[in-house]
C-alpha cells in the first residue's frame, strides 16, 4: 500500500465506520429493563367513536332522544347538537373480565381479557390533521419528531436489512395530514418512517434486467466510496447522512424487502385467520397490511405503524371513522374491516410467542359527542373523551383506566393525555420518557414536551 492509498483509505474508512454505528443504531442505553422489543401502533383515523365501540354508556340508553342536561345549546366542531343518542349497536360482556365491549368486533372481544383500556383521554383540538399529529407526536403543530421516529433514534435498528420504523398505509389512502405522522421532524432524517402497504410494496427496489448484478454491486461499492468522502467533508449535515444511509438500506433491501412483502409464503390457514382473501375487497386489503405487519414485527422491525381507514372524503365517513351523518351504516362499514384481520393479527402473534415482547397500542385521534348532530344520525367531534387501549408485553390483561362522565361527554376519572400514552408506551420500552430528549432551537424537546406521567394501572 502506498502513501496515497494509505491516506485515501482513512479519508473514506472513518466516515465509514461512523455511518456504521449510525445504521447500527443503540443511540440511547436502556434506563431499565425493557418489556417491550417492538411496537405495532393501530390508528384509526377519523375519531372513532369510543361510545359505539369500547365505553359502554347505559345512560345513553336510558335518556335516549333527551336533552344533556346543562348542554341543550352546546354548539361543537360542525354546529349545533341534538338529544342524546344512544349507541345503535349492543354492547357485550366479552372474556372473564366482562368487559363490555360493541357486538360489532365479535373476533376482537374476544382478546378482551388480553387488553388493557384508558377511558379517559383527552385532545388539545378537535381537528383531524392536528388532532392526527398530536397522537402520533405529541404536538398540535407539525414538525414534530413521530413516535415511531423517537423510537428509532433511541433505539436503533435490530434489523440492519430492514427500517427501523415501516408506517403502512391503508389502501384508501393516507391518514390527515399524511406524512407529518411518521416525520423524523428535527431528529435526524433517517428516523423517519418508511410508508408502504401490501398493496404498493417499496418502489425502485428492483434491478433493471439489463443491468448485471456485478455491474450493479461495482457501481454501488463506488458510490459508496464517492459518497463517504463527501460526507467527510460536510460533517454534521444530517440530510447528507440520512440520505446515504437510506441508499445504502435501499441496496440492502432489494433483498430483504420483496421476500417480507411476499405474503404468498403464509399457509392457507394464516390467510384464513386474516381474512386476506375476504369477499370484501376492502377487509382483505386491510388482512394483507395486518399479515405484513406481522411479517416487519417478527423481523424485528422496530416500529410498525398501522392504519385502518384513511382521509377525510366528500362524504362523511365514508373512508374512515368520521361518522357524522350516518354512525350506524358508517360502523357497519368499518367495524368489520377493523375486527376480523386485527383479532387475526393479534392471534397469530400470540400463537408465535410475539406478544411477550410485542407491545400492540392501538390509537385514534379523539372520540364523538353522546348527543346526535343536529338534523343527523352521526355523532360530533368530542376531544375531552375517547379511548386507547393497550396489549401485549408488560400490559395488564382485563384492566380498565379512567372514566367518563355517565353519558361519555368528558373524561372525569384519572384524567389522561397523548403524553400519558407514550410516556407509558417508552416506559415499557425501557425508556424514560424525561431523559429521552434532543436539542432542538434552544430547547431539550422530547415526545411527551414537558407533560406525561406512566399509567401504572394497566401495567404487569
Amino acid at each position: 500500500m502506498n502513501r496515497r492509498t494509505f491516506l485515501d483509505s482513512i479519508v473514506l474508512g472513518l466516515p465509514g465506520i461512523a455511518l456504521q454505528q449510525l445504521m447500527a443504531g443503540g443511540r440511547v442505553t436502556p434506563h431499565h429493563t425493557p418489556k417491550a422489543k417492538r411496537i405495532l401502533q393501530i390508528f384509526c383515523p377519523g375519531g372513532a367513536s369510543h361510545l359505539d365501540l369500547w365505553d359502554y354508556k347505559p345512560a345513553l340508553e336510558k335518556h335516549h332522544g333527551k336533552p344533556m342536561p346543562g348542554a341543550e345549546k352546546e354548539v361543537s366542531f360542525q354546529g349545533a347538537n341534538g338529544n342524546l343518542m344512544k349507541s345503535p349497536f349492543r354492547f357485550l360482556r366479552r372474556g372473564q373480565s366482562g368487559k363490555y365491549l360493541t357486538e360489532m368486533l365479535p373476533h376482537l372481544g374476544a382478546h378482551a381479557d388480553k387488553m388493557g383500556f384508558i377511558h379517559s383521554m383527552t385532545s388539545r383540538t378537535n381537528t383531524h390533521g392536528p388532532a392526527c399529529v398530536m397522537m402520533n407526536t405529541g404536538y398540535v403543530f407539525e414538525g414534530f419528531p413521530s413516535a415511531g421516529a423517537w423510537v428509532s433514534y433511541a433505539l436503533g435498528s435490530d434489523n440492519d436489512n430492514l427500517p427501523a420504523y415501516v408506517s403502512i398505509p391503508d389502501v384508501r389512502g393516507i391518514p390527515p395530514s399524511g406524512p407529518a405522522n411518521w416525520t423524523a421532524g428535527f431528529l435526524p432524517a433517517e428516523h423517519q418512517g418508511i410508508a408502504f402497504n401490501a398493496a404498493e410494496p417499496i418502489q425502485n427496489l428492483q434491478r433493471p434486467a439489463a443491468i448485471h448484478q456485478k455491474e450493479d454491486d461495482d457501481t454501488r461499492d463506488f458510490l459508496r466510496a464517492l459518497n463517504r468522502r463527501h460526507a467527510a467533508r460536510h460533517e454534521g449535515n444530517t440530510d447528507l447522512t440520512a440520505r446515504v444511509a437510506a441508499y445504502e438500506l435501499a441496496a440492502r433491501m432489494q433483498l430483504s424487502a420483496p421476500e417480507v412483502s411476499d405474503l404468498a409464503k403464509e399457509p392457507t390457514s394464516i390467510h384464513n385467520l386474516y381474512g386476506t382473501k375476504d369477499n370484501n375487497p376492502l377487509i382483505a386489503a386491510y388482512a394483507r397490511n395486518c399479515l405484513l405487519a406481522r411479517r416487519l414485527l417478527e423481523r424485528n422491525v422496530r416500529y410498525v405503524q398501522l392504519y385502518c381507514a384513511s382521509r377525510a372524503s366528500g362524504v362523511d365517513g365514508l373512508l374512515n371513522w368520521d361518522a357524522h351523518k350516518t354512525l350506524e351504516a358508517d360502523y357497519q362499514r368499518h367495524c368489520p374491516i377493523l375486527d376480523k384481520p386485527t383479532a387475526g393479527l393479534i392471534t397469530d402473534m400470540e400463537s408465535r410467542g410475539m406478544l411477550q415482547d410485542t407491545l400492540i397500542v392501538w390509537t385514534t385521534e379523539f372520540g364523538r359527542m353522546p348527543t346526535h348532530q343536529e338534523g343527523t344520525l352521526g355523532r360530533d367531534h368530542n376531544p375531552d373523551a375517547f379511548t386507547v387501549w393497550m396489549l401485549g408485553a408488560g400490559v395488564k390483561g382485563g384492566s380498565s383506566y379512567g372514566a367518563t362522565d355517565e353519558f361519555g361527554r368528558r373524561s372525569i376519572e384519572n384524567i389522561s393525555t397523548v403524553h400519558d400514552v407514550w410516556a407509558t408506551v417508552l416506559h415499557l420500552m425501557g425508556l424514560d420518557h424525561e431523559k429521552l430528549t434532543w436539542y432542538h432551537n434552544g430547547l431539550n424537546r422530547r415526545l411527551t414536551d414537558v407533560h406525561g406521567h406512566v399509567v401504572r394501572d394497566i401495567l404487569t
